[in-house]
């Protein structure tokens, strides 16, 4: 898949099927309509192009009004996006600088300078809630007569429903909001996760008592940051860390902290923070938390354990930790029960 920021590149497709939006989390309602958008291409011989906004237009305009809180929480980052965007077939991403030029251009000459001139569109195809142009005067309507006119063809695709629940990001944020992991999962079609290339941290782990017996390394934790200040899941989670030993690895069962930490820290940065429960054997000996800085890995938010909090100090932490990491080894435990048990009714059915 070929990337870029703006259309202004030798490397864009001289002609395109597209579709448009923000595509936050590349929920179950998005793949339906990437999906419809590649059979549309494949017909007319075209490759697919996804244009999207960095940053949000809602982020923009909260920013505008100095309102910062009517920005939307943030469900992926556009990391995220993209390796989302990818594994849905889409051929081209074109990114736009979301700006008061971009904000203040009118409808016609949005679908005249982007869509025609700029991403030479054969075929466009939008949500049935999509609005565009200054003031949002552009509609499906609009963007029909222009097409009549202008030699592409306009389609619509109406809402996706899971079990009676319009998919949408606004659903996704809502349920990572109250913790709602699995209800996050099934508008998804996959367990929510966050990548990130593994950072340097304040060290803090080491300087906490260790859980388990005959390690004495502290809560090492993998540090990953979130590049928005408003995440849409926040809290501690047990979670699933792919990718610490090459895509091949084995996942590594954890513990995690998506936020600001403020216990630790006032700066208000929005770091993930794993902490793995076990290391195995062989993977220790070649591979240690301290070597894993650098690495892309990917963490699977599974169960939320609790909200974030303030602690009077390092031993009250500390405690707190443990309990969490306690949690999560009995969420662990069980699913492996849960697992065992499905595959046992399953060989017993067969036979």
């Amino acid at each position: 898949m070929h990337v870029f920021r703006g259309f202004h590149h030798p490397g864009v497709a001289a002609h395109c099927a597209l579709t448009i939006g923000n595509f936050d989390g590349v929920h179950r309602g998005h793949q339906a309509m990437l999906a419809l958008l590649l059979s549309e291409a494949r017909h007319r011989g075209l490759p697919t192009c996804v244009l999207t906004f960095e940053p949000h237009p809602r982020d923009f305009f909260a920013s505008k009004l100095g309102k910062p809180e009517l920005a939307p929480a943030r469900i992926a980052t556009l990391r995220d996006k993209l390796q989302e965007l990818e594994r849905c077939g889409v051929d081209q991403v074109v990114v736009l600088r979301f700006d008061e030029a971009l904000a203040s251009l009118p409808a016609q000459d949005f679908i005249q300078q982007v869509l025609v001139e700029g991403l030479g569109a054969k075929y466009v195809l939008v949500g049935d809630d999509f609005r565009f142009g200054a003031k949002r005067q552009g509609d499906y309507a609009t963007l029909d007569a222009a097409g009549q006119r202008l030699g592409f063809d306009v389609a619509r695709m109406m809402s996706y429903e899971v079990h009676g629940l319009r998919v949408s990001s606004s659903a996704v944020r809502e349920a990572l909001a109250a913790g709602d992991m699995d209800g996050a999962a099934r508008l998804l079609g996959r367990p929510y996760a966050i990548s990130g290339h593994v950072i340097h941290g304040q060290k803090l782990g080491r300087q906490l008592a260790e859980t388990a017996p005959g390690r004495g390394d502290g809560f090492r934790t993998l540090n990953l940051r979130f590049d928005h200040d408003k995440p849409a899941a926040h809290g501690i989670f047990a979670v699933r860390v792919h990718g610490i030993d090459g895509d091949e690895g084995p996942a590594l069962d954890g513990v995690a902290s998506l936020g600001v930490r403020p216990t630790v820290e006032d700066a208000g940065r929005v770091l993930l923070e794993v902490h793995a429960l076990d290391w195995p054997a062989d993977l220790a000996a070649r591979l240690g938390a301290a070597e894993a800085y650098g690495k892309l890995v990917r963490v699977e938010l599974l169960q939320k354990l609790r909200d974030e909090a303030r602690f009077d100090g390092l031993d009250s932490l500390t405690a707190a930790i443990r309990e969490d990491v306690r949690q999560a080894r009995e969420y662990f435990a069980q699913q492996a029960a849960t697992h065992a048990a499905v595959r046992r009714q399953t060989t017993r059915d067969r036979i």
